[in-house]
């Protein structure tokens, strides 16, 4: 019997190595596939100026670009701008999401608010956000304020326009199935409504990301001491090309982990969301 039981036990100790051998092989598998084209595109970067297809001073390799970086970043030069920039970008990424999504919920359940506002929306969404960053400069100077209140205005609307979306587009018969089993209309908007709505609200939430990122740096670029855009203009000007370089390479590091944090958060709220893969 003795022998029996540590014959199953040896078995199922293979069968879990097995299958922890299959799960390596797999995220191997989905590493490569992930990474294959950024290493191939690293290559060229690397070679093309070294063997003169491109302009060496102006595409340098990307190895003395990585040089440049970390210098950069032992300096704290780097480690300045990237602070003065996130806290930037956060403070009206934030801001935008506490005005935004309660206000889209209201526009998107509530005919009256919709038929109030909708008007004022269509009017201010088809407005760029760096067209009016004069007139935010002019009425709240160059300061920290113009920066945030400009990144606020350019998150408010991919927010704000997911989020009645995802309100109007709930399945009609979850609705009906809800109301017959005698939901109030406040729990029916928090218990139906709001979950599902939240994978549409996230499509907004990572799209505001990315904006709250790229208008900043513009914007940066208009009037600022401080910041990756700044950075990125100074070094334009200096001819500093490969801090140049080192810069635009951060927002996009800056701008993968961003969406990566917002990819998982989505994750975990919409767990019972079944995709096509799945």
């Amino acid at each position: 019997m003795a022998s029996v039981n540590a014959g199953k036990a040896l078995v199922l100790r293979e069968k879990e190595s097995f299958d922890v051998a299959l799960w390596s092989l797999a995220k191997l598998r989905k590493l490569f596939k992930n990474a294959i084209v950024i290493v191939a595109l690293l290559f060229v970067w690397e070679v093309a100026p070294r063997i003169g297809l491109v302009d060496r001073t102006f595409f340098p390799p990307i190895s003395e670009i990585a040089a440049a970086w970390w210098q950069l970043l032992l300096s704290g030069d780097l480690t300045e701008h990237t602070i003065a920039s996130l806290s930037r970008s956060l403070g009206g990424f934030t801001l935008a999401i506490l005005i935004s999504i309660p206000l889209g919920l209201a526009i998107g359940w509530w005919k009256p608010v919709s038929e109030y506002l909708n008007p004022l929306l269509e009017l201010l969404r088809n407005t760029a956000a760096l067209a009016i960053l004069p007139v935010f400069i002019l009425l709240l100077g160059l300061g920290e304020t113009s920066k945030i209140a400009i990144v606020l205005y350019a998150c408010t609307f991919p927010l704000l326009l997911n989020t009645i979306s995802g309100v109007k587009n709930v399945d009609p018969l979850l609705i009906k199935s809800a109301r017959s089993m005698g939901l109030s209309p406040v729990s029916l908007f928090r218990k139906v409504i709001i979950p599902a709505a939240t994978p549409t609200i996230f499509v907004g939430i990572r799209q505001a990301g990315a904006g709250s990122i790229l208008v900043l740096v513009a914007a940066e670029m208009v009037g600022a001491k401080s910041g990756l855009g700044y950075l990125i203009q100074y070094t334009q000007f200096s001819f500093q090309i490969t801090n140049m370089y080192a810069g635009i390479i951060s927002i996009s590091v800056i701008g993968l982990i961003i969406n990566y944090l917002l990819v998982t958060l989505e994750k975990r709220l919409t767990g019972w969301k079944q995709t096509y893969s799945e």
